[in-house]
């Protein structure tokens, strides 16, 4: 009986793979047998590394997903890299904090480019090649402020909220192509970003209270979730947000 989570013989594109949430999808995708390209403008040699000990191929594309001028490249390098393309994963990501009254256009500029913008085309350019090909599968990563405001993160919010709406509307536009296109919404995870929330004695423990997993999540709590999505076990989900946060939204 074929295993409808496996992912043998598919290529995955995973943006910002060198470290965090990107990182622990790529990984988890390699281990249900995907071979995997990283962009983004920081190498993922450690991701890499790690992939090929899974016995998978593993391609590093530079690219500045600051702006869309790398998009038709990422796409063709995979291709000429790897053979295939089959699963994209938009994870590369940017946050700036300063309150609402101080916020500068730049900051705003800054965030909204790579996590809506430069994601939006990346999608375009896959569910073209997908579209052409007969099918393939997109996971957007959204956020907690895909569903919430939050607190001093304006472009952040308006980024992540913004990838909820093209997640539903592509699927709208996409499904009876044989694409399909989900999200995957982190809680709080032990990433990076979250590291100033974490030093901060206060945040940090209101933050914990309102988990009722009572944990910060780990980059490879994603896992789970981003194979489902990337998997023939999906076929029949289209334009789904999945929370993968300790039971944060439940509260």
């Amino acid at each position: 009986m074929t295993n409808p989570f496996s992912l043998e013989g598919k290529v995955a594109l995973v943006t910002g793979a060198n470290t965090g949430l990107g990182q622990a999808v790529a990984l988890a995708l390699a281990a249900a047998g995907a071979d995997i390209a990283a962009a983004g403008t920081t190498p993922a040699d450690e991701t890499g590394e790690q992939v090929r000990a899974l016995g998978r191929r593993f391609v590093n594309i530079d690219a500045n997903l600051s702006t869309i001028e790398p998009v038709a490249r990422v796409i063709e390098q995979t291709l000429a890299g790897l053979g295939r393309l089959d699963i994209l994963v938009n994870n590369a990501g940017l946050i700036r904090r300063a309150d609402a009254v101080d916020f500068s256009e730049k900051d705003w500029d800054d965030v909204m480019n790579v996590n809506l913008k430069t994601a939006f085309f990346l999608c375009q350019a896959a569910g073209k090649h997908f579209i052409a090909h007969g099918g393939g599968k997109i996971i957007n990563i959204a956020s907690m402020l895909s569903f919430q405001g939050g607190v001093r993160v304006p472009s952040y919010t308006a980024s992540k909220s913004g990838i909820a709406g093209i997640t539903r509307l592509l699927a709208n536009e996409w499904a009876d192509k044989g694409v399909n296109i989900n999200a995957i919404a982190p809680g709080y995870m032990v990433t990076n970003n979250t590291a100033q929330l974490r030093a901060d004695e206060n945040r940090n423990k209101a933050i914990l209270g309102r988990i009722p997993a009572g944990r910060w999540g780990k980059p490879e709590d994603l896992g789970g979730a981003a194979v489902f999505l990337a998997s023939s076990a999906a076929d029949y989900v289209n334009g789904a947000l999945i929370p993968v946060d300790g039971g944060w939204l439940a509260r």
